[in-house]
């Protein structure tokens, strides 16, 4: 999902909440959504399933979502938010030199990210499902790409180019494919193979800073 502009939410949401009750209300409806979500699974979000869940007439859904594509949107905006945040933090820890286990930590960060997201997770388990939830999946990985690009060139000496940016992405599309089988079924993920994503992503970053720095030097 590219950047949502303020034209196209408006188109897609209708209007903004301006009130802080407006505001409460859609707030609920997102919330409603998410445990259906992480309960039900995609086929069970309907419009009238999220009004019964938030306790909101379904009417009022309508207002600021037309369809069950924008609640999806605005679910996945949400979440993206969430990625934005730890990500800024990853890179502001980097900068300061605090980041002593690049791997380990960004595999921690995204492990309880899905975690604490049941909904999030079938989102991204149902990327094949609808186009809102392909670029929900899509930005949330190129999300913490570019953070991570941020931090390898800080952390070798690199300047922006095109197989740093390859790497990242890689490595990301990696750790997303394994956490997305380890939280699949639910509940509590298997830290074991947690774990085995470290070992193997510390191997590819290894060879990727020694390749890296060798150049710079």
């Amino acid at each position: 999902m590219t950047e949502v502009t303020e034209p196209e939410a408006r188109a897609r949401g209708r209007r903004r909440p301006q009130q802080a009750r407006s505001r409460a209300r859609v707030e609920a409806v997102l919330s409603a959504a998410d445990r259906i979500l992480s309960r039900e699974g995609y086929e069970a979000l309907t419009m009238r399933r999220i009004a019964e869940e938030a306790g909101v007439p379904v009417g009022s859904i309508y207002q600021f979502h037309p369809d069950k594509g924008a609640v999806v949107d605005a679910l996945g905006r949400r979440y993206l938010e969430a990625f934005g945040t730890a990500v800024d933090e990853l890179v502001e820890r980097a900068l300061a030199g605090e980041l002593t286990d690049l791997v380990g930590t960004m595999v921690d960060v995204c492990t309880e990210l899905f975690r604490s997201q049941p909904g999030g997770m079938v989102l991204w388990a149902g990327r094949h499902l609808s186009p809102e939830l392909a670029r929900a999946d899509e930005a949330s990985n190129a999300l913490v790409a570019e953070g991570l690009r941020r931090i390898v060139e800080h952390l070798t000496g690199g300047s922006d180019d095109e197989r740093t940016r390859r790497a990242t992405r890689m490595a990301v599309w990696a750790a997303n494919a394994v956490l997305h089988e380890v939280f699949k079924g639910g509940g509590e993920p298997d830290l074991e193979t947690v774990d085995e994503l470290k070992r193997m992503l510390r191997c590819y970053w290894e060879d990727l800073r020694g390749r890296l720095t060798a150049e710079e030097g």
